[in-house]
């Protein structure tokens, strides 16, 4: 006669294995799960980090630099020149890519050299050329070197035109004084 009992006919007696879908009552453990997690997360974060490095390095989409370039290459001026004399610059505003940009404004400030007063120029609306004149009796301004000097440099700024996508934010040439007396 058949036996009742599950084990004795080859089944295998399930009164001590949890119900399905109860978490509060399961003790089995997933062995390694946790050191998987974490390396998982720390190979994630690594991979961002390195993506976002890439996409800083880009830069932004649609910006052009502008720079100034000296006619002449003039940037050098000899303060003995300018003593009782003056000299003209005369410097052109490009776009990186070599295009002319009309309607910015220079501006030529102290640097390790001292300047009178800030100086600023437009190019206009058809030029890309703008002219200062340094010097005792310059238009625009006096240059000096403090006493312990014998070089200094004056800072140039380009302010791009306003409805543009010139930027100017690498230095530009900087206008060097020398004293030769």
């Amino acid at each position: 006669m058949p036996s009742n009992n599950p084990t004795a006919a080859g089944h295998t007696d399930l009164s001590d294995r949890p119900s399905q879908g109860t978490f509060g009552t399961d003790n089995r453990a997933i062995e390694g799960l946790p050191i998987r997690l974490v390396i998982a997360l720390i190979v994630g974060v690594a991979a961002l980090a390195i993506m976002m490095n890439m996409l800083g390095g880009i830069g932004d989409f649609g910006e052009t630099e502008v720079h100034i370039e000296y006619q002449d290459d003039q940037n050098v001026l000899h303060l003995s020149d300018l003593r009782g004399g003056s000299e003209q610059v005369e410097m052109e505003v490009y776009a990186e890519d070599g295009e002319t940009v009309e309607d910015a404004t220079v501006m030529v400030s102290g640097g390790s050299a001292q300047l009178e007063q800030t100086l600023t120029e437009p190019t206009g609306p058809d030029s890309h050329e703008v002219d200062f004149t340094f010097g005792d009796t310059g238009v625009d301004s006096d240059v000096d070197l403090r006493s312990d000097q014998n070089r200094g440099t004056l800072e140039v700024e380009i302010i791009p035109p306003a409805d543009s996508d010139y930027v100017d934010e690498q230095a530009n040439t900087e206008i060097v004084i020398i004293d030769d007396t």
